[in-house]
Parts: C-alpha cells; sequence; structure tokens
C-alpha cells in the first residue's frame, strides 16, 4: 500500500494479502495495523471464515510443535540458554554448512585447494576491503557471534604454514578512496594471492537495491591490479 500503491486503504491490503495467502503480519509493534482490519473484511464477506482458518491453523500448529501451550517443564526449548546457540557442536555444523556452500566458478590449473603441506616457504597475500574486518563478514539479518569465534579471512589464512602478508586496498566496500601502491606491492611479492571483494550491507540491505552488479567504486580496479 505505502510502497507499491497496489492497495489503497488498510482494508483493501488485508483482504488481498489474505486471499493470496498471507497470514501472518509484521506491523512494527502498531497497535492500528492491517491485520487489524481482518473481521470488518470477515464481516464485508471480503474473505471467508473457511480462507481464515486456513490461514490460522498452520500458525497454531507451529505454536503448539514449539510447546508454546505446554507447561515449562515439559518444554524442552525452555531448558536452553545461550550456550547452546554457540556450542561445539553448532559451531562445527556452522562450518560443515559453510564448507559445502562455496560455489567455485573456475580452478585453473588446480590451484585449489590449498595443501598446508605445500605451503612452507610459500607468500600469501589477502586483499581487499572484505579479508580482515569482521563486521563485512555478515550479511542482512545475520546474528552476530562473539567474537571469540569470528575469522575473517586473513586470520584463517594465517593458520597455514605460509607468510602471509595483507593490504585493504580500500577502508570500506564503496572503495572511492583506492590504493594501488598498497594492493600493487603485496601482491607483487606473492606466490599465491586472496583477493576478498564484496557489497556489504553498507551497500544492499533490505529497502537499499543497487541499480546494477558491478563491483562498487575501485574493487574491480583492485582486481585487476591483483591478478596483473
Amino acid at each position: 500500500m505505502l510502497g507499491h500503491h497496489y492497495t489503497s486503504t488498510f482494508l483493501e491490503t488485508a483482504v488481498v494479502s489474505m486471499n493470496a495467502g498471507c497470514n501472518l503480519e509484521l506491523s512494527y509493534g502498531l497497535t492500528d495495523n492491517v491485520f487489524m482490519q481482518i473481521p470488518q473484511a470477515l464481516a464485508m464477506g471480503n474473505i471467508t471464515l473457511e480462507t481464515l482458518r486456513e490461514r490460522v491453523r498452520p500458525l497454531f500448529y507451529t505454536r503448539m510443535r514449539l510447546g508454546e501451550f505446554d507447561p515449562p517443564a515439559m518444554n524442552p526449548y525452555s531448558a536452553l540458554d545461550l550456550s547452546v546457540v554457540q556450542s561445539p557442536q553448532h559451531r562445527n555444523l556452522s562450518l560443515e554448512a559453510a564448507v559445502k556452500s562455496f560455489v567455485l566458478l573456475k580452478n585453473v590449473g588446480g590451484t585449489l585447494p590449498l595443501r598446508a603441506q605445500d605451503l612452507p616457504g610459500k607468500r600469501l597475500a589477502v586483499l581487499g576491503p572484505f579479508a580482515d574486518s569482521p563486521r563485512l563478514l555478515f550479511g542482512d539479518y545475520a546474528p552476530v557471534p562473539e567474537p571469540l569465534y569470528i575469522y575473517t579471512p586473513r586470520q584463517g589464512l594465517e593458520t597455514l604454514p605460509a607468510n602471509v602478508t595483507f593490504a585493504a586496498g580500500c577502508p570500506d566496500p564503496r572503495c572511492q578512496q583506492y590504493s594501488r601502491d598498497e594492493v600493487t606491492r603485496a601482491a607483487g611479492a606473492a606466490d599465491v594471492v586472496v583477493v576478498c571483494l564484496g557489497t556489504g550491507t553498507d551497500l544492499e540491505t533490505e529497502g537499499k537495491d543497487r541499480e546494477d552488479l558491478s563491483l562498487p567504486g575501485h574493487q574491480l580496479e583492485l582486481l585487476q591490479d591483483a591478478v596483473q
């Protein structure tokens, strides 16, 4: 209604949403929100009682599965605390999920994976604004873990038996200020170069879309300088 102007009133919005299958509204704490118009829509015949029951049913099934209507002693979730969230088992599962979700587009010459036994004496350069910034590692709607468990690409690669150097090149993803000398110096002295680029929530989040898919600022230039 407000952003796309598909509807013009809360009542109309409630009717369209319900009939389209929406059953939950994020109301931002408003007391007079869209779905408060459902009783009027029902009374006017714009939605049916059957449709309303279909929308409500999965909500309460979910609440039942979560044990919200059970005594706390019967609800296994009641005994959980924050120590469970970042337990070793869950961190290991997160690591497994990360490894299995990587997308490798090219691997010319079998460069990857880097093998620890091949790295002693090698020089490795980690470049780019995402190479050593914990804040930039998390996308929109991402939880922030304990700093103890955050490993930037630089920190992770420094665990390998190689001589690791680092150059951000840009202070942030916008990359309006670019230090070419810093990048070329680090890349030129390295046997292996890892470049970490992207956008981050500074540039795109919910309600902040980008007009194109190009790397922002001088990031493409940074990449080209790194691989020359």
